[in-house]
């Protein structure tokens, strides 16, 4: 065979094969995978590209187990197994309260009550539940009783100021009141009696004026100081002053007794038999004094006979009453 004719078959041998070499390598591509259907033979379509997130902070990673602090056994006890609130201590029983001893005293046989002798002296008690006066005010009744604690402390109060205070001039002297009444004439000081169980006794010599005083014991005996139209300024046995309105007075004499117990007797002697004896807060009515005489004629209840003017109160020391 020539050369020519060898050329020619290893031509005709190998354009075969160059003409199928692109489709051999065509296949072998690997950019030929899958297409946008899921079909092979054609490429994905381009897709843009997704927005980058910001990112958080990196957590830390966790520690390995083996690594992490243990809990003391105290605490790891208290985590696995609450705690309980404290229990009551158990309520013990109460001993039961001692008996107390027995006070009572043995019965006494009361002594019966000795009849009194015929000639026995009977006593005379005041009225029960009677009250010579009673305050409309409890400031009223404060200053009528001073607390001895608040004078001391007053008292105490004054001296100590009149060390470091000047004392500031001496106050004038009240004038003298009149010895007789402006609006009757007659001689003041002089004693009468309250007309009333309802008496109320005034600051002032008007109804204006507040009560300080409401008495509740008629035939009280009280002095007249001063007059004002209709109204009296009186002091009753135990000091206090006040007006009230001349109706609720009356011209009866009357004494009260006070201290102690005061005897009233047969006749004005010191020896004279006693008639009755009178308890203090009895009040007795004077039926006559003498001028000169230390002695006055009383009646209290249903006794009578004679008393010493100087035991009670409610007559003037040299006053004569008829």
């Amino acid at each position: 065979m020539t050369r020519s004719g060898r050329a020619w078959h290893v031509d005709a041998v190998t354009r075969p094969l160059r003409a199928a070499l692109p489709a051999l390598l065509l296949l072998a591509s690997p950019a030929f995978g899958q297409s946008s259907l899921g079909q092979a033979g054609s490429l994905p379509p381009p897709r843009a590209a997704a927005p980058v997130a910001p990112t958080a902070a990196p957590t830390p990673p966790a520690a390995p187990e083996a690594a992490r602090p243990r809990p003391p056994a105290a605490a790891k006890a208290a985590e696995a197994k609450p705690e309980k609130a404290p229990e009551k201590a158990a309520a013990r029983p109460a001993a039961p309260p001692e008996k107390p001893a027995d006070r009572r005293a043995a019965p006494v046989a009361e002594k019966p009550a000795e009849k009194p002798p015929a000639h026995a002296t009977p006593t005379v008690q005041p009225k029960p539940g009677s009250t010579a006066a009673k305050p409309a005010t409890p400031a009223a009744a404060a200053r009528r009783k001073p607390a001895p604690a608040a004078a001391a402390a007053t008292a105490a109060g004054v001296a100590a100021g009149a060390a470091a205070v000047a004392l500031p001039a001496p106050v004038p002297a009240a004038p003298p009141r009149p010895s007789l009444g402006p609006a009757t004439g007659l001689p003041l000081p002089r004693f009468a009696a309250l007309g009333s169980n309802q008496v109320n006794l005034r600051i002032g010599p008007d109804l204006r004026y507040k009560i300080e005083w409401t008495y509740q014991r008629k035939d009280l005996p009280v002095q007249i100081v001063e007059e004002h139209e209709n109204w009296r300024r009186i002091r009753d046995p135990e000091g206090t002053e006040g007006w009230v309105q001349r109706p609720l007075l009356t011209s009866r004499r009357s004494f009260l007794v006070q201290g102690e117990e005061r005897v009233l007797r047969s006749r004005p002697e010191p020896e004279a038999a006693p008639v009755a004896r009178l308890k203090p807060g009895v009040i007795g009515t004077i039926r006559r004094c003498e001028a000169e005489s230390a002695w006055c004629e009383a009646r209290v209840g249903d006794y009578r006979g004679w008393i010493r003017r100087s035991e009670v109160w409610g007559v003037a020391p040299d006053e004569a009453v008829n």
